[in-house]
This record gives structure tokens, C-alpha cells and sequence, in this order.
């Protein structure tokens, strides 16, 4: 039976507002590239002139080309999940087929792409406020990028719902502003024309003794790349394929008529100039400004929500503690993580102190997002194997995108010393977060217990009917970690059986089986003992919180209306005025003692996982559970037994452990 969801927008259907929509919230981050890319450019050779511009040009359309066009738009967009897209989603649709090592490629993958989404506002916000400086050259560009910054962040505790009704029309008129801007200057320089020649590109590479700082500069017209597979779930494939012709047009005008301007200028401009605002109209300049404002703000948004939703998918596939999560509307998909939103907040703040100006952002920015790609690649490469694409189709799309991605790495490692570190560091401190987390999970579930559940039918049931015990409830619930059925923890028996014995009418086994695909919510419902004991089993997705007391609630009204459970309290007094029976939750806490084992990899990384879980909450808050209900127990996870900890039966990994 199925647990119903909240409302969804309907965005995804193609439609002319589907599109509109995709407009505002896929290709915000690729759509404010022209503010600083080819001002990088620009910066990546001191004696440029018009073959300069042409090759660099050309690289940037073929790299829209290759790399966005026909790798995520084409290839990664059929890489869908249920309908869900993004290097998370990639990974739980291609781990299904045993390959372990791929969580690796997993982590590294969404580590890079939120490290680079820290500094995507700052460098989005900041290039457009810089600005201003034409029209004022006392502009103080690092505080109002802070204000403006802060307002963002400040406003995602309210839901972005209403707001984002809006992007979609603004972002429309904003690459058409691209579009119209680049065009009044391709007359200047009509040869530029030639860069749709990839001869240019390849020529420009060959012989500039700078190639990796052009390609560096070059990489920043796609960086959204990755951020359009992952807002797949959002639009859906038609719209944000057909909507991006448009946006490429546009886009591709825009850096011809700069390259065509600055060839024209190329003996008076000075080192800071952005030819983005070079190319407007001086009446028209303070109204670029703003609509360059509002768009870094619309791309820094999305960017923020999608790391709202890499660190959620991440929870529930074992890459990360438990979160506080809200869901400011009843949007399906638009969710609020308070201690990802402050995060984030902090570190762009220090990010604009730090670097204080676009130019120095720009020497940063692009080193990690190159990784998230190529981890995309590999797991893309795994995906059309594992859908029977022919090798000498897989094998040349993977050689031909390590080789294209390999060449930016390399060329984005010298910005590694001017600021690329930054970005690094913070991609380190995630991806050994997240393996720790995840192989410390693995050694706590090598060490659980389980026997054949029927062993203890009568014993369960003796309990039931001895009046000499003391009612504990009338419904006792167990968090339960066995994936099957037939099988329960020691933990729990010794729980019911030997930790002051508990009598209630009913025992129920809840059971969360986390599965790979994204909004699956549905469960079963098993009577183990006629009356007397149950197993709920929840099929959950890895885009569904597990909000167990919410779900128990509606599960027991469907169970109640169906006549197969009984919710009268168990209290003779309370069932003669129609009480309803009381509720009570176990949750046992197994606690790693180091003494206990004897490996010192294990012990290594669990000392490590007892520092991290502090970023989290505990489980009894990620369940949503009403602690005045709630019985921790504390248990040992290891019991030892002649040197060697004793297993009973294995089970598959569970999602996640308590304490």
C-alpha cells in the first residue's frame, strides 16, 4: 500500500510553462557564465589579439557542444532514476548491480560539486555588482554582495515557492538581453563568425604556450553543466532539452558579439574591464546591472536548493548523518536544511572576504566542478553498460570525455595555488566525511546479530497473557535494522525477553527498506502472531525522509479502517470509554566499544565516526518521534566471544545505524 505524498508542482510535464520554468530554475548557473568568463579569458594571456579571440571563442562553443550538449543534455538527461537526475541518483541506479567501489566515485562526485556551489554565489553575485563600478568606481562591491547574499540565505527558512514563479519570466528576458547585447556588435568583427570552426579551437591549443590557463578561463562557460542533470527531476527531459536550444543560442551570441567587441577595442582596454558590460549601451548600463543581480541571485538560489537536495539524498544513502530537515511548502521536492543553509552561508561569506574581488574568484573557481564531472563520466560510462549499450559506443564516450575533462583538470590544477585550494580543502573535508560515515555504517552492521524470529513465538506470546508482569504499553514499537521478515535482531529479543520484560497487547517491527529509487513511499503490513505481534515494513526512497511517527499514524488509520488492527487501549478501564491505545517506541542504541575489538582499521574509523556524528541528530529527531514516548536503550554493539565477535546471520547493509 502506498503512503500518500505531498502536492507536486507540475513543472516536469512539457508545456510552454514547463518550459518558462526550466528557464528559472535549470540554467541559472550556466546562464551568468558571460559575466565573467570571457573577462578570464581576457586575463589568461597578456598579448592577446584577434586569432586569440577567435580560438578562444571557438572553444567555448564547442565546449557548450561536446561537453554540455551532447554528454548532459543528450547522454545524461536518458540517465534517469525514475524520473530523477544528478550524480546521486546516477550512483543509486548503478550500484544495484554490485559494483562497491562506485560509492567512491559517488562521494567524490557530490563533495566537488557542493564545494564548488560554496563559491558560485559569491562569484555570481560579486560579478554583477562589480558593475556598478562603471557607472561608480567607489562602488563598495564586497558589502553589498554580503547584504545581498545574506538576504538569500536568509529567506530560504520561508520557501522559495512564490518567488520562483518569477524566474522563469525574468530568466527569459535575461538571455534574450544576452542574446540582443552580443548581436549589435557582431558587425564589428565579422570574422569572428569563424569560431564555429573547431580548426580555431584546435589551432589556439596547439600553439598558445598558455593553453592551460586559456582552457582554465574556457572551462567556466560550462560549469552548470552538472547542476542541469541534476534539476532533471524538476523540469523533465523534453523541457530542459528544447528549452536549451534557446539558452545555447542565446549564450553563444552573447560571446561572439564580446569577442567581436574586444577585438575591436583590443588597443584600449584596460585590465579592468569586463567586456559583459563593455558591449551595453551606456543608457542601458544601471539596467544590466540589475538584471545581472537578480540572475546571479536566481542561479545562486538553485544552487542553494540543490545542495539542500545532495546532502538529503546523501542521508539516505548512507553518505551522511541524520539532518533536521522542513519542508517550508507543500512543494514536492523543495525542502529547507537549516545546518546545510547556515554552512553554506558562512563559508560564501568568508569566500567574498577572502577573495574580495570576481578576478580572484575566477582563479578558484572550476578545479573541483571538472572533478564532479569526471566522477559523472565514469558512473555514465557504468550506466550504458549496464543498459546493454554496445562496447565500441561505451568505450569511445568514455575515452573521449576522460580525455576532454582530464585536459581541464589539468589545466584548472594551476589554479590550485591561487585559490583552487579552497575549494579542494572543503571537497576533502566532505568526501572523508562522507567515507567514514559510510564504512563505519558497514562495520557497525558487521557486528549486528539476528536469529529466526519464530523461535520466539510463544515465549512473545506467554509474555502477552502473564498478567504478573506489568503492562508496559498496549503497542510497543521496535525500530528494527532486520531486512528480512523471518529474521529479528538479538538486541530486540533481549530487549522484550530479558531487560525487564515487557507486556503489551501488541508488538510491532517497523522496518525501513531504503531502495534506489528516488520517491518511492509505499509499505506491507505482516501479522507474525494473530493479534499479537507485527512487521511494518516501509519501502522508502532515497529522496523520502523517514518521518517514522508520521507514517506509523497513517499506516494504523488505514490498518484501523480495513478492520486488521485493533487501536482500543489494552486498559480495561480506558477501553470501556473508547480511549484509543497508547503508543510506546524502543529505540536501542548500540554503542562501539574499541576494547571490544581487536581491528585496528575498524577501530580507527569508528573513533573517527564518533567525532563526525556530532554534525547530526540523533534518531529519535530523524524519526520525528515524540521523545515523551520514547525509551532509548544502550547496548553494546560487540559482545565478545573468545576473541572474535559471534554472527549469527548476514544481512544486507541497512541505511543507517543509531548511535
Amino acid at each position: 500500500m502506498a503512503i500518500k505524498f505531498d502536492k507536486c508542482s507540475g513543472a516536469s510535464k512539457f508545456s510552454a510553462l514547463g518550459l518558462l520554468v526550466t528557464l528559472g530554475i535549470v540554467f541559472g548557473d550556466i546562464g551568468t557564465s558571460p559575466l565573467y568568463v570571457m573577462k578570464t579569458i581576457m586575463h589568461a594571456s597578456e598579448g592577446y589579439d584577434a586569432n586569440y579571440i577567435i580560438g578562444a571563442v571557438s572553444c567555448i562553443i564547442w565546449t557548450l557542444t561536446l561537453q554540455t550538449t551532447v554528454k548532459y543534455v543528450i547522454v545524461a538527461l536518458s540517465a534517469d532514476n525514475k524520473g530523477e537526475g544528478g550524480i546521486l541518483a546516477l550512483y543509486a541506479l548503478v550500484r544495484k548491480h554490485n559494483r562497491k567501489w562506485l560509492y567512491v566515485a559517488a562521494i567524490i562526485g557530490a563533495s566537488t560539486l557542493v564545494a564548488d556551489g560554496i563559491i558560485t554565489p559569491s562569484i555570481t553575485v560579486t560579478s554583477a555588482i562589480e558593475g556598478l563600478k562603471a557607472v561608480n568606481d567607489a562602488t563598495p562591491v564586497v558589502p553589498i554582495t554580503i547584504a545581498i547574499i545574506s538576504a538569500l540565505f536568509f529567506i530560504q527558512q520561508f520557501g522559495t515557492s512564490a518567488i520562483g514563479k518569477l524566474f522563469g519570466p525574468f530568466m527569459f528576458f535575461w538571455f534574450l538581453m544576452l542574446g540582443v547585447m552580443g548581436s549589435l556588435h557582431l558587425a564589428e568583427f565579422l570574422p569572428i563568425l569563424k569560431a564555429f570552426n573547431p580548426y580555431y579551437a584546435i589551432r589556439l591549443l596547439a600553439h598558445d604556450p598558455n593553453w592551460f590557463l586559456v582552457l582554465g578561463a574556457v572551462f567556466l562557460c560550462t560549469t552548470g553543466a552538472e547542476a542541469l542533470y541534476s534539476d532533471l527531476g524538476h523540469c523533465g527531459r523534453r523541457n530542459i532539452t528544447v528549452s536549451w536550444i534557446y539558452v545555447k543560442i542565446m549564450l553563444i551570441l552573447n560571446y561572439l558579439g564580446q569577442g567581436a567587441w574586444i577585438v575591436e577595442n583590443i588597443k584600449h582596454i584596460g585590465d579592468d574591464v569586463n567586456p559583459f558590460y563593455a558591449i551595453m549601451p551606456t543608457q542601458f548600463l544601471l539596467i544590466g546591472v540589475f538584471m545581472a543581480t537578480i540572475a546571479a541571485v536566481i542561479a545562486s538560489q538553485a544552487l542553494i536548493s540543490g545542495c539542500f537536495t545532495i546532502f538529503s539524498e546523501a542521508v539516505n544513502l548512507n553518505f551522511w548523518p541524520r539532518l533536521k530537515i522542513k519542508y517550508p511548502t507543500n512543494v514536492k521536492g523543495q525542502l529547507f536544511v537549516p545546518s546545510v543553509n547556515n554552512f553554506l552561508y558562512i563559508f560564501c561569506i568568508i569566500t567574498i572576504l577572502l577573495f574580495k574581488t570576481s578576478g580572484r574568484m575566477e582563479a578558484a573557481y572550476g578545479l573541483s566542478i571538472t572533478i564532479t564531472m569526471l566522477m559523472t563520466t565514469i558512473l555514465l560510462a557504468f550506466y550504458l553498460h549496464m543498459h546493454k549499450i554496445k562496447l565500441f559506443i561505451v568505450i569511445p564516450f568514455f575515452a573521449v570525455f576522460v580525455t576532454i575533462e582530464g585536459l581541464f583538470l589539468t589545466a584548472n590544477m594551476f589554479k590550485f595555488i591561487h585559490g583552487g585550494w579552497f575549494t579542494i580543502m572543503l571537497a576533502g573535508t566532505f568526501c572523508t566525511i562522507m567515507y567514514v560515515w559510510y564504512n563505519a555504517q558497514n562495520i557497525r552492521h558487521k557486528y549486528l546479530v539476528f536469529d529466526k524470529i519464530h523461535k520466539y513465538f510463544d515465549i512473545i506470546s506467554s509474555i502477552k497473557n502473564d498478567t504478573t508482569i506489568p503492562k508496559y504499553a498496549t503497542n510497543l514499537v521496535y525500530v528494527s535494522r532486520s531486512d528480512s521478515p523471518e529474521y529479528i535482531e538479538g538486541k530486540v529479543i533481549y530487549s522484550i525477553i530479558h531487560k525487564q520484560p515487557k507486556r503489551a497487547d501488541h508488538y510491532l517491527l517497523f522496518h525501513f527498506e531504503h531502495i534506489d529509487e528516488p520517491n518511492t513511499l509505499d509499505y506491507t503490513f505482516t501479522p507474525l502472531i494473530e493479534d499479537t505481534l507485527f512487521r511494518i515494513n516501509v519501502r522508502i526512497g532515497f529522496r523520502v525522509q523517514p518521518y517514522m511517527t508520521l507514517y506509523l499514524r497513517q499506516i494504523i488509520e488505514d490498518l484501523v479502517h480495513e478492520g486488521t488492527f485493533d487501536l482500543s487501549s489494552g486498559y480495561t478501564s480506558l477501553k470501556k470509554k473508547g480511549v484509543s491505545g497508547d503508543f510506546r517506541f524502543i529505540v536501542i542504541h548500540r554503542i562501539y566499544y574499541p576494547a571490544s575489538s581487536d581491528r585496528g582499521r575498524d577501530n580507527l574509523m569508528m573513533n573517527i565516526y564518533g567525532l563526525i556524528k556530532h554534525l547530526g541528530i540523533n534518531e529519535e529527531k530523524a524519526l520525528g518521534l515524540d521523545t515523551s514516548n520514547v525509551v532509548v536503550e544502550k547496548v553494546p554493539l560487540i559482545v565478545k566471544r573468545n576473541g572474535n565477535s559471534r554472527r549469527i546471520v548476514p544481512m544486507p547493509t541497512p541505511t543507517e545505524d543509531s548511535e
